[in-house]
């Protein structure tokens, strides 16, 4: 369709929207073209002010009053403003006071300061002694007195430690003078100290000469050596000692011996404690997990801390339903046995268990033999054990053999009367020889695999009139008996460990010359070895 003369024909919405952005992207175009020629040739804070819409730089007496005037003027005061308030922010330095130098740090300091020579400075000088003044000497000097300590190791005499020490022979010899009488030189216990202080002495060809000595003569009693205008001397230093017994009590549980090494009786004493009523208890069928112990031991506490124990002086065994078992030493005649709560004496006829630590494991009788593999006579009990634990006689008698014996290995016979006799095989070594005579309890050898055995045990034999005898069932009477005085004054001792306080649990000893702890690393590795052949 033709449009009339002078008509002007209507834009399209596209072409209005194309000439706006053609329009938009020139001014975008200028805008950009007038940054950058005022940003050209800016240093950094110009830079930061036409960020900020100004020119840090503006100078404020042109154009007063102008709007890049005032936003000059407010960057100005806004910098002023935060330099005062950073500058409050800041702690003052403390200043430190130099003390006054003494005239000795003066002349030591002078070397390192700088002033003029004619104060007295030595700038850059070496304060070093003129040879000219030093004097070689003839050997280097030594201490006026020396503090030692010699430790006795159980080898060397008491001699050779204070020689060892540095003492001269004439003050050993005046020395052992005074402390012989008053103490056991060679049985001074192993690890114990001696204390030596040793003067100024003339030259070193000369021994120091000695100034004092002391050490722990006994428990009870503490020696000092001191040197005075008329020589050496000798003081008596004496340590108070409370020697009440210790009462301790506990559970039998699965193992007597633990019970009491868990209730921290020491490895001696438990085995005391064991052996002791071995005479009177059949472990095998006597005691019960619920059994309880208690033992009473000599115990010794010195005022300077060291405890020491002795010998056992009550064992006893409380069984629900059955008669409480009471031991008591006594000493009678010069000799000290163990006696029952009525004065009998609990050494009498044969041990129940003739080996510490044991189970029965086989009885008397008809029995399947594991190595032959066929039913024949028993002809004693066998009790396993861990390898090396130490076997004891069942009762007084003389060793009547001792060797290899077939089937029993190593083997010990022992006579204790015409009619009663006792046998002990697969040991591992002996401990007595053919004729010898031992005592009740006494070690006899110890326990093996010797012969036709399966494991460590003892295999015991009670002869009776020529015939094998149960050991289980066999019952003795006899023994001694106390009476008269004698019975009242046990009775007293009796009751008087029976009342005593229990403790509960042994402290441990800190006194090696009486603490009983035999056989505890042994007993530990003779168990851990029985364990593992099991």
């Amino acid at each position: 369709m033709s449009l009339a003369p002078g008509v002007v024909a209507p834009r399209q919405p596209g072409a209005r929207r194309r000439a706006a952005a053609a329009k938009a992207a020139a001014k975008a175009v200028a805008k950009a073209a007038e940054w950058r020629r005022r940003v050209a040739g800016r240093n950094p804070l110009e830079l930061l002010g036409l960020g900020l819409g100004t020119e840090i730089s503006t100078d404020l007496g042109d154009n007063i009053g102008s709007r890049n005037w005032w936003l000059g003027l407010a960057a100005c005061t806004a910098l002023c403003a935060s330099a005062v308030a950073l500058g409050t922010m800041v702690a003052p330095l403390s200043q430190l006071l130099r003390p006054t130098l003494t005239p000795a740090q003066q002349e030591a300091v002078k070397p390192q300061s700088i002033a003029p020579l004619a104060y007295g400075a030595a700038t850059g000088s070496i304060t070093m002694p003129s040879p000219r003044l030093v004097e070689r000497l003839a050997e280097a000097p030594e201490r006026p007195r020396l503090e030692l300590t010699a430790r006795v190791d159980g080898r060397s005499s008491f001699e050779t430690l204070l020689r060892r020490a540095g003492v001269g022979r004439d003050d050993i010899a005046a020395v052992v003078a005074l402390v012989r009488p008053a103490a056991r030189l060679n049985a001074l216990p192993r690890g114990s100290t001696i204390d030596l202080v040793l003067g100024r002495r003339d030259s070193k060809s000369m021994p120091r000469p000695l100034e004092s000595l002391g050490f722990r003569a006994a428990f009870d009693l503490r020696l000092l050596v001191g040197r005075s205008d008329a020589g050496l001397r000798l003081k008596r230093i004496p340590i108070a000692v409370d020697s009440t017994p210790l009462r301790v009590e506990g559970t039998v549980g699965g193992n007597l011996n633990r019970a009491l090494r868990g209730a921290g009786i020491t490895a001696g004493l438990a085995s005391d404690f064991v052996k002791t009523m071995g005479y009177v208890v059949d472990f095998q069928r006597g005691v019960g997990k619920r059994d309880r112990f208690a033992i009473v031991v000599e115990r010794d506490r010195a005022e300077t801390g060291e405890i020491r124990f002795g010998r056992l002086l009550f064992a006893g065994l409380e069984r629900p339903g059955k008669e409480p078992v009471e031991l008591a030493r006594f000493d009678q005649g010069g000799s000290s046995q163990f006696y029952r709560a009525n004065g009998e004496s609990a050494r009498k006829g044969l041990m129940g268990t003739p080996v510490e630590g044991a189970r029965l494991t086989s009885g008397f009788g008809m029995r399947f033999h594991p190595l032959l593999s066929y039913s024949r006579m028993h002809q004693g009990v066998d009790f396993g054990a861990p390898m090396g634990a130490p076997i004891l006689a069942a009762a007084n008698g003389k060793v009547a053999f001792a060797g290899r014996h077939g089937g029993h290995g190593n083997y010990v016979q022992l006579k204790h009367s015409k009619e009663l006799a006792t046998g002990y095989a697969h040991m591992s070594r002996f401990a007595v020889r053919p004729g010898q005579s031992v005592a009740q309890g006494q070690v006899i050898g110890y326990v093996g695999s010797t012969g036709m055995s399966t494991g460590p045990h003892l295999h015991y034999e009670v002869w009776l009139r020529g015939r094998a005898t149960n050991p289980v069932s066999l019952k003795f009477i006899g023994g001694s008996k106390l009476s008269g005085s004698s019975m009242t004054r046990f009775r007293a001792m009796m009751n008087r460990l029976r009342n005593l306080e229990s403790a509960g649990r042994a402290p441990a000893a800190t006194d090696p010359a009486r603490s009983d702890t035999r056989g505890d690393d042994g007993d530990q590795r003779r168990e851990h070895r029985g364990k593992r052949r099991r």
